[in-house]
């Protein structure tokens, strides 16, 4: 027998005399909300989100940046303007990178003249009397205007003027080389007295190398979630919130046909998001995603990385989808068991009221949260140091300025990161992380609080319910419980984020210790996976039940999880597989939310807004992932109603059980019956 918060049974409604619980863990919490903001603030004050689309400039600047040195808001795109540089640092053993190489922003990518020699030229100094728009209006050319000196500067390829020799194209800003040299532009350079032009593959292997690194292609992804925000704002926010209300609806009012509606909805979405992968992946149809931005070329063809991660990604799809397909056919035998199940939580949020629409208060609190938080992140992952580079190499050219050709300070800039924010990048995505369960555990602390202020007054008389029981069950957690709510959702992130680091480090060690007589990586292996186990049990230790019992008794988290198991266990026989197949069913609803969520985002990223111009994105891949999140997130949220609701129905029932000898007295004839109809549905079945 378990006894409630103020020492007495629990009996009739749930007592209110209680206690404040696990106080020192809500204190953690809120220093490590006042670390995250102190540590968002620091991105907001060094980062820029531009950074991860644009690059930088021979003096440093952020190309497309108005507040930069020079106003380069029009000029967004990159462009290396001596092409034996750029031959240069593309050159197996050579100690020249291309982010040495003179780089300058341009509105866009210069061609070779069909019958002349085209030249782009520095910014506009010294004794060219032209304004930057003047530059622009002559195609960046101010050739005519050199002094000899100058002239004969530029032939030795050290400016002010370039010549145009290869074609390029728009590759995520960058103008990516065309080895594919201007004969005639070639020509009039030659005849100009112009130095040797090198030519080869390297001219195009070394920009590509540079577009396609990792952290390349990282950033890239970082900007894709900042760009298609409004994406994420429909299909991440608005849709699924009006998924899940009208599931909700359904639920109450057609309760009968909601697990084959879930099961049916289900394999069509998936089989739906997987054909569309293919889409983008190229293999169906001619809408492969691309990295050139833009009109181009149809000739012209440029690999991605990001393709190969659309091919993983659908492949991977592929593999979910059959096996999904394959479980829902398995579960089709227990659906009439989930109909007996959501109707006894259907018939709890007709009674209880307010329940139904109380999701929403935790839904706008993440809201704002996310808004904020992703918004910080991009500040925070772009938050480096522009720095000149330290190079060996020769990198003279002209100075405008001093009107000479200088060796000195001639490097290139990049962007440099320090160790520190590396680990402010961690801080903030596990702070994201444990936040984010912190009010996914205070929304199921509340609703097991109304449903179980529901079972302990008797279902068949809501007349001893509480005036609006949910207020009540809100007003106890703020009360008394968030300290507990605060320590179950910092263990679940916790026990989480040392799942996934032991997951990756297993894998590396699966690949790099494959000689049967490394012992050292066969210890390592086995005892990581042995950790992944332990890790396992422990998730599945520490529940949704534990918030269960905080709500019912007013327990610390600890106790209360004890409790929980204790119930559990002592009843396993009782409550049979009721609660797994009910678990089943709202999964697959809530995966067909966050489904949708993912379909709709592929097709708003597949319009041509996302596709050209400033808002295209490099890969639908991390927005729709976000959006499959977020999705998923809001679906937790609402149907926690239901989900919470036959927990907490069950745990009441296991509790009133054990008070009165085997005999529960608190519950409703329905609860009664569909317990009886699975525990013989159960026995035929075996």
């Amino acid at each position: 027998m378990y006894p409630s918060s103020d020492g007495g049974q629990l009996g009739g409604v749930i007592q209110k005399n209680r206690k404040c619980r696990d106080v020192v863990f809500l204190v953690i919490f809120a220093a490590f909300l006042v670390a995250m903001i102190v540590n968002s603030s620091f991105g907001f004050n060094k980062g820029n989100p531009k950074r991860l689309v644009y690059g930088l400039d021979y003096e440093g600047n952020l190309c497309g940046d108005k507040d930069a040195h020079r106003n380069l808001r029009e000029l967004e795109l990159r462009y290396w303007v001596n092409p034996n540089q750029v031959y240069e640092s593309g050159l197996k053993n050579t100690v020249f990178k291309l982010a040495d190489a003179r780089s300058i922003c341009l509105l866009d990518c210069p061609i070779p003249a069909e019958d002349s020699l085209n030249w782009v030229c520095d910014y506009p100094d010294g004794d060219i009397h032209l304004t930057l728009d003047e530059w622009i209006d002559r195609n960046y050319d101010y050739f005519e205007f050199l002094t000899p000196d100058m002239r004969n500067s530029s032939l030795q390829l050290q400016g002010p003027c370039y010549p145009v020799i290869y074609p390029s194209v728009n590759v995520f800003w960058s103008c990516q080389f065309i080895a594919r040299p201007s004969n005639m532009s070639l020509r009039h350079w030659q005849q100009m007295g112009g130095v040797n032009i090198n030519g080869g593959l390297e001219i195009d292997k070394s920009i590509h190398k540079t577009m396609n690194s990792r952290s390349a292609v990282l950033k890239r992804y970082m900007a894709d979630i900042g760009k298609s925000w409004f994406v994420l704002l429909v299909c991440g926010g608005i849709l699924p919130l009006l998924l899940s209300g009208i599931w909700l609806l359904l639920i109450r009012y057609v309760v009968s046909g909601m697990p084959w509606i879930t099961v049916s909805l289900f394999n069509i979405l998936i089989i739906s998001v997987t054909m569309l992968f293919y889409l983008k992946a190229g293999w169906i149809g001619n809408d492969a995603v691309t990295p050139i931005v833009g009109e181009h070329d149809p000739y012209v063809h440029v690999y991605g990385r990001e393709l190969t991660h659309i091919r993983a990604a659908a492949i991977l799809m592929t593999a979910i989808m059959g096996i999904a397909i394959a479980a829902t056919i398995a579960i089709v035998r227990r659906i009439v068991m989930a109909t007996s199940v959501l109707k006894v939580a259907a018939k709890v949020i007709r009674e209880v009221r307010f329940l139904m629409i109380f999701p929403v208060i935790p839904y706008a609190i993440l809201g704002i949260f996310y808004m904020i938080w992703v918004s910080a992140a991009l500040h925070i992952f772009s938050s480096g140091e522009v720095r000149q580079n330290s190079c060996e190499s020769n990198c003279c050219a002209y100075n405008l300025g001093s009107g000479r050709v200088s060796c000195e300070r001639c490097c290139g800039y990049s962007i440099h990161y320090t160790p520190h924010i590396g680990i402010s990048i961690l801080f903030h995505l596990f702070g994201g992380y444990w936040t984010t369960h912190f009010f996914l555990a205070c929304s199921s602390t509340v609703i097991a609080g109304s449903v179980a202020s529901y079972y302990w007054a008797r279902g068949d008389t809501p007349a001893r319910i509480p005036f609006l029981p949910v207020f009540a069950s809100m007003k106890r957690l703020v009360r008394y419980s968030l300290g507990s709510v605060a320590i179950g959702s910092l263990v679940l992130s916790f026990v989480e984020s040392i799942r996934f680091l032991l997951e990756s480090i297993r894998r590396k060690l699966k690949v790099s210790y494959t000689a049967p007589d490394n012992w050292f990586g066969k210890m390592v292996h086995n005892s990581s996976k042995l950790c992944l186990k332990c890790v396992e049990w422990t998730i599945k230790s520490v529940n949704r039940n534990a918030y269960i019992m905080i709500a019912i008794t007013g327990k610390s988290f600890f106790k209360s999880s004890a409790i929980a198991t204790d119930l559990i266990m002592n009843n396993i026989l009782r409550i049979g597989k009721v609660n797994v197949v009910g678990d089943v069913i709202l999964s697959l609803g809530k995966l067909c939310v966050s489904l949708s969520s993912a379909l709709f985002a592929i097709l708003m990223l597949d319009t041509y807004g996302y596709k050209s111009a400033h808002k295209k994105i490099s890969s639908p891949l991390f927005p729709v992932l976000a959006c499959w999140v977020l999705g998923y997130v809001v679906a937790t949220l609402f149907f926690g109603v239901v989900e919470m609701s036959i927990d907490s129905i069950i745990l009441s029932f296991c509790q009133d059980a054990e008070e009165h000898q085997g005999t529960a007295q608190y519950a409703s004839p329905l609860l009664l019956e569909t317990l009886t109809e699975q525990n013989e549905t159960q026995r035929l079945t075996n």
